[in-house]
């Protein structure tokens, strides 16, 4: 099935991309900036799954950015959404095969840390796996990577500086911290959060870790960064909502525009 996906995309565009990136939730718009836009729908690619999240355009946008030639994913994949981890993490390993040299990953996430506020950009410097599998269960794909993983620098420490050093030029203020996926689609309780904070969680969020599982297998560097856009059960005495994430990711998405854009200026 990849052979098939890469055939098509081939046939509907000639660019081949150096950077991948994947646009979370109410992220989308980064892709709308791209010069000389080549759009292709998720439903029209074999192998694909459909989007079905919230702000999620579902297709891929091949053009250039910074300079650079790009893809985005206008869209991504949930385990809540009742996709396999391999519907989910089917496109990253396409994009491999396009010829990305380097993965950028963005999300929305709710702010575990309480120092944290609403609009931070956190980059992620590792994760907790609380999804309850993992995305190379199954035969291995040896054409990708090895039976067993290294997971020390799975977010590439060279991509982390330099998106510090451009959040620097750029006057960006950037935390970091530790990611933790669940699975969703509820959002989580406080005594979960709670938990989580004791673990060493920053931000919790219902994606990002399998793909950046994924990459790891297949030697990609990854960037990723989580859009705060609203803070953790418990945290605020106030009801958490999917359209709040898609309204803060909406008034923020300019900054992380700039700073992602940066970053491919800089690759």
């Amino acid at each position: 099935m990849y052979s098939q996906a890469l055939s098509y995309l081939r046939s509907v565009t000639d660019k081949t991309p150096e950077v991948g990136i994947v646009l979370g939730s109410g992220l989308g718009s980064l892709a709308d900036r791209l010069s000389d836009p080549v759009f292709v729908d998720y439903g029209d690619i074999p192998g694909f799954a459909r989007s079905t999240a919230p702000g999620h355009k579902g297709r891929l946008v091949f053009g250039t950015l910074s300079g650079k030639t790009v893809v985005c994913m206008q869209g991504r994949f949930h385990y809540y959404e009742g996709y396999s981890m391999q519907d989910i993490v089917f496109p990253i390993r396409v994009l491999k095969l396009l010829g990305i040299k380097a993965l950028i990953i963005t999300n929305a996430a709710g702010g575990v840390n309480t120092s944290f506020s609403v609009g931070d950009l956190m980059l992620i410097t590792d994760h907790i796996n609380f999804l309850g599998i993992n995305p190379l269960i199954g035969p291995n794909a040896e054409e990708f990577g090895p039976r067993f993983c290294d997971m020390g620098k799975t977010y590439t420490p060279a991509l982390r500086e330099l998106a510090k050093k451009v959040a620097s030029v750029c006057g960006l203020t950037l935390k970091e911290g530790v990611y933790i996926a669940c699975t969703g689609p509820s959002y989580e309780t406080p005594a979960e959060i709670r938990a989580f904070r004791t673990l060493g969680a920053d931000a919790v969020g219902m994606s990002t870790v399998p793909e950046a599982i994924t990459a790891s297998h297949c030697s990609l560097p990854v960037l990723a960064i989580s859009l705060i856009t609203n803070m953790a059960a418990g945290v605020l005495d106030q009801t958490l909502s999917g359209e709040e994430v898609i309204e803060i990711g909406n008034k923020k998405a300019g900054e992380l525009q700039a700073l992602v854009k940066e970053v491919v200026h800089e690759l």
